[in-house]
Parts: structure tokens; sequence; C-alpha cells
């Protein structure tokens, strides 16, 4: 699906995804890896702020970026309840300037499906986490059991084509192509979902 097409798409249904912001097994996910996020936080595909309830708003400042215009608008608001310091960028990940070494701690949740290059994205994070930092993924993907892959990998296709979505990725084989060290893996809905703890490799 064309970017601008896309764009427009998540701007249609922002509604739709505040209705679905406090779904409970997800808010219980993002509970439990959010703990870990402190400092400056880069939050990427920030959509409707579904992960803003589960900060420490003591603890962390956040940037966060979206290609809508319509999901910026609505993550802005509740920030605004939450009294979440929070700033917004609305630009393709693509297309960010930050200097390497910029975050201490970058969060992306339920996006490495949508990037067209997720092995680029997360050498990003990698540039852009300091050396003592923290990478949160949240990230559903091709289950390791046999019949629900084969599925993934037949619907894959309409799921791309209405979305945008690649509902068959191996993000733990994405991660591992990476540049980012994996501390820590959790995998749950019949391994089809992944709570992911990673650090920065920095190269000397």
């Amino acid at each position: 699906m064309k970017k601008d097409k896309l764009i427009r798409k998540y701007d249609k249904q922002a509604k739709k995804y505040e209705r679905y912001r406090d779904q409970a097994v997800l808010s219980n996910w993002r509970r439990k890896l959010l703990k870990s996020a402190y400092g400056n936080v880069l939050e990427v595909g920030i959509g409707v702020g579904a992960n803003f309830p589960f900060y420490n708003r003591e603890n962390v400042s956040i940037t966060g970026v979206d290609f809508s215009q319509q999901m910026i608008k609505s993550a802005k608001q509740l920030a605004s309840t939450l009294q979440i310091k929070a700033n917004f960028i609305q630009n393709d990940i693509d297309q960010l300037p930050f200097e390497e070494n910029t975050f201490d701690c970058i969060v992306s949740t339920l996006t490495l499906c949508s990037y067209p290059e997720p092995v680029i994205t997360l050498n990003k994070f990698n540039k852009w986490c300091k050396p003592n930092g923290t990478i949160l993924l949240m990230e559903h993907g091709l289950s390791t059991k046999r019949l629900l892959s084969t599925s993934q990998n037949i619907i894959n296709p309409l799921f791309k084509n209405i979305s945008g979505c690649h509902f068959n990725r191996d993000m733990i084989a994405i991660i591992e192509q990476s540049d980012l060290e994996t501390e820590h893996v959790e995998r749950y809905w019949k391994d089809i979902m992944c709570l992911v703890w990673a650090k920065p490799s920095k190269q000397e």
C-alpha cells in the first residue's frame, strides 16, 4: 500500500483506535513492558497514545512520532488529560533527523509489522538510543505453531492490502538480524505476540 494512502487510512481510523485503546489483554502487556521505560523516551508509531496510562509520568519525558495527523491529535489530547510530559512530531520514521545517542529509551508497540524495512528501522533505534539505554518492543508476528503460521501466511496478502500490515513477519528473527542485543523475550497468544527488552549494541 502506498504511504499516502496508508496515512489517509489511519487518519480515518483514529476514532476506532480510541475505542479500543483500553483493550484489557493488550493493556496488561503494555503495563508489563513500560515499567522499564524511563528518562527521555522516543515512542514511534504513537498512534492514539494507548501506552500513555502505563508510563511513570514522574520518570519520563516523551517524544511521540506518528505520520497520521489525526492520531497525533488524539494522542495530544490524552497526554494533556493524563498530564504526561510529551511533545509530538508528525513525520515518517524514515525522515526523522535525530542525532546519535539522543534517547534513554525507545518504545515501539505494534508498529514493526508496517515498516517497509524493519531491520533498518531497528538499526535506527540502535543509533538513536544511548549506549546504556533500553529498547522496548511489543509486536505481533509469525507463530511458532505450524497450523497458525500456515494460516498467517495465507491471509497475509489480504492484511497487507487492507491495512499495510505484514501479518506473517518473524519478529524475533528480524530483531536478531538487527544491531540490537536482546536481553529478555516473552511470548503470548500461541507465540504470535512478543514482548522484547533489548539494548543498543554500539560499534567501536
